[in-house]
């Protein structure tokens, strides 16, 4: 029976994905900054634990209890909307800490057990925002971008070692609490001078062609997790999938396989 420890599931993609490998058999390590044991269903097979990614101690002491894990998923994160004219550069910078810098930190952490057990699998939950350009999103595209450079090449890393690396790139997920848990972060970043366009891409977003959603995106972590094969991204929700796609055909032909 295999343990996988998910980062973010207090909400979101995060707890779809801890239930769904629950209902799967596996055993479960559901970590968020703040505990809550309500949101999941009661298993002997399912831990809860305090995480916080961008404290180097909570990190420390959550691997120390969770112990052995064969799959680590990266999808911790938070959201970032505004012109980046008006955003501050502590607020960029707040984005990278968890985005970026806290995924890394956490595999860091993880991968010297995977290695002496020459077995396991990192899965870092980016963004569709990564496949083609979105405007007022440019900080939070950044984080999510280095994080698509990292794991490419992590994943050329770690293979001599029998270590596996994958990306998820979930789309637009409305009902998802990313816009509510970036409000504190929104204030002040659409002056007036972008006020007009920023209606226009807000209006946009509020009639999207297709969304993803959370039990799309547990659904393609599943099968990242359980995928023996080199691919290295998988797409998530409908109109991620349509993105992947249109990325695919402009690549030559040589390009590597993913």
């Amino acid at each position: 029976m295999k343990t996988i420890l998910i980062t973010g599931c207090s909400s979101g993609y995060g707890l779809a994905t801890a239930r769904h490998f629950l209902a799967q058999g596996w055993n479960v390590i559901a970590t968020m900054r703040t505990p809550r044991t309500d949101v999941l269903p009661t298993s002997e097979r399912l831990r809860v634990l305090p995480l916080d990614v961008t404290q180097p101690a909570s990190i420390a002491q959550a691997l120390s209890d969770a112990g052995p894990i064969d799959v680590l998923v990266n999808n911790a994160g938070v959201g970032l909307f505004g012109a980046f004219e008006a955003t501050p550069m502590a607020t960029v910078r707040d984005i990278f800490e968890t985005n970026t810098f806290g995924t890394m930190a956490l595999t860091q952490a993880v991968l010297p057990q995977m290695r002496a057990r020459a077995a396991g699998l990192v899965i870092n939950v980016t963004s569709s925002a990564t496949l083609a350009p979105m405007p007022l999103v440019a900080a939070y595209t950044a984080s999510k971008a280095a994080i698509e450079g990292f794991t490419a090449s992590l994943a050329f890393e770690l293979q001599t070692f029998g270590v596996r690396v994958k990306l998820v790139q979930p789309g637009y997920g409305p009902t998802t609490q990313f816009t509510a848990n970036s409000t504190e972060r929104l204030q002040g970043l659409i002056p007036p001078a972008y006020a007009p366009y920023a209606q226009s891409v807000f209006a946009a977003y509020s009639q999207p062609a297709a969304l993803t959603t959370e039990q799309d995106v547990a659904e393609v972590v599943w099968t990242a997790a359980t995928d023996t094969t080199p691919r290295l991204r998988y797409a998530a929700g409908a109109d991620a999938v349509a993105l992947a796609s249109a990325v695919q055909a402009t690549r030559p032909a040589h390009a590597l396989a993913e």
